[in-house]
């Protein structure tokens, strides 16, 4: 009986470059989804890719770090909403975090941003000087950060946690717009993370009432704390998870699955 034939092994893909990307998501553009983001505040220059055709060019590129930081540098829209997919959050630099946190073109992807801070080892040190940044745009960056990190840092103490709440709860009525949506969407993270701190979210949701956000020429609405913290809960209840944020904390990152 003849030995079995060694595989070969399987040819390593190639790497696609810069220019091979620019050129790809230029054709994958369309007028409609370009009118859509500028609805939604987008004004640098863009392609109108949409997400589904984003994820698949991630799926083709996975990680790539340097084409990222390329990717980003490009100035485009699509580009750096491709960025923050390909991205190796471990090998950002702490500057090149605070470059993308107050570049006011992030803010349509802004959330993607804040996930991306969130997987690297700077995020807990990122938090105040972004809250505290004369730039509004890395403000709502450092909320969404707070979410975020209450989401998938199981190892910040609650304090940490109920001290955000407390701000949040002082200001968000008299916060400017932007920052008070994100300071709504951190509130809805920080109640998702345990029971202890859904207790304290919910009696802070319901002090604050009703949240005004001005969404434009949009379909977005603004998400009511209380309710949409209380749907989560049962939802995690019903896949036996043990929060929210584990829940999350077992899926894949948000930045690559949406």
């Amino acid at each position: 009986m003849a030995a079995p034939r060694p595989r070969s092994p399987a040819a390593k893909r190639p790497q696609l470059g810069l220019d091979e990307v620019m050129a790809a998501l230029e054709a994958a553009g369309s007028e409609q989804t370009r009118k859509t983001y500028a609805r939604h505040g987008v004004t640098i220059p863009m392609f109108g890719v949409s997400f589904a055709t984003l994820k698949s060019l991630y799926k083709r590129i996975k990680v790539d770090h340097p084409l990222a930081l390329a990717l980003w540098d490009s100035g485009n829209f699509d580009a750096r909403n491709l960025a923050v997919k390909v991205v190796d959050p471990a090998q950002l630099s702490r500057a090149e975090l605070d470059r993308w946190s107050q570049d006011p073109s992030a803010r349509m992807c802004s959330s993607y941003v804040a996930q991306v801070a969130a997987e690297s080892p700077h995020s807990p040190a990122c938090v105040e000087p972004w809250l505290a940044s004369a730039s509004e745009q890395q403000q709502v960056i450092g909320w969404k950060l707070v979410g975020r990190l209450a989401m998938l840092n199981e190892a910040l103490d609650d304090s940490w946690f109920l001290a955000h709440l407390q701000t949040i709860e002082r200001d968000i009525h008299t916060a400017p717009n932007a920052i008070r949506e994100a300071m709504n969407l951190s509130l809805i993270e920080i109640g998702c993370r345990n029971p202890e701190l859904r207790q304290s979210a919910s009696a802070a949701a319901q002090r604050i009432g009703t949240v005004q956000v001005d969404h434009g020429d949009t379909a977005c609405k603004t998400p009511d704390a209380l309710a949409y913290i209380d749907k989560a809960w049962g939802h995690a209840v019903a896949k036996h998870a043990a929060s929210p944020a584990a829940q999350e904390r077992a899926r894949e990152s948000m930045r690559t699955r949406c």
